[in-house]
């Protein structure tokens, strides 16, 4: 028998397998089955999303086609009409509270519906003002520097009640219709439509407690 000499093997370079995406742990699972089934082959995650993530962004990065001056004129009007809709909320659920009369239950049931409304309003405003990269008032501090409306001084009869949500109501169109003026000339659609819905709810309000004053 001849005997040769055994042939060392051929040294295997190490390869690089690079895996890119931005799916996160479905990608570490895919680099987990590749390094068993490929021993040799270094497996290297490259994640656009981490990396996108590691860079600390400040309000001033956002880039969605208006400038940082713009939007941070259109947040400081969308927090005078938070603070603006979180007081009439306040107000009208205090009135639902305390109202008293022959028409109690008219305007109990009636100030219920307007109350549960502006909450919903108030989380649609504050929403938009952070998409526009700045911080949302939420104090009662804040508030009380930033709205126009004045708070009721004791229990109102509801007459009185009445009119002071008028009051409120048209207040809070008056500051919508303000920022709507900034948010045209920025072409900020979202935010003009946010503004036209409030407008259009707190005009047609302020229609219906009118109309209630009329003798």
């Amino acid at each position: 028998m001849q005997l040769r000499a055994a042939v060392p093997a051929r040294p295997c370079r190490p390869r690089v397998l690079t895996v890119r995406g931005d799916h996160g742990v479905r990608d570490r699972r895919f680099a987990l089955r590749a390094a068993v089934a490929y021993p040799l082959v270094n497996i290297a995650i490259h994640s656009t999303s981490e990396e996108h993530m590691s860079t600390k962004r400040g309000y001033a990065d956002i880039d969605v086609g208006i400038s940082p001056e713009d939007r941070k004129q259109l947040a400081e009007g969308l927090s005078r009409l938070l603070a603006d809709t979180y007081t009439l909320y306040l107000k009208t659920h205090n009135f639902h509270w305390n109202v008293t009369g022959p028409m109690f239950n008219t305007l109990h049931l009636m100030f219920e519906g307007q109350y549960d409304e502006l909450a919903l309003a108030v989380d649609l405003i504050a929403e938009r003002i952070r998409a526009l990269g700045f911080p949302a008032p939420g104090t009662y501090k804040e508030f009380a520097r930033l709205s126009s409306i004045a708070e009721a001084e004791g229990v109102p009869s509801a007459e009185e009640m009445i009119a002071q949500l008028v009051a409120g109501q048209e207040a809070v169109v008056r500051t919508a219709r303000t920022v709507f003026e900034v948010a045209e000339r920025c072409s900020d659609q979202p935010t003009a439509d946010i503004l036209t819905q409030r407008m259009n709810v707190h005009e047609k309000t302020a229609w219906m407690l009118r109309s209630l004053l009329e003798k």
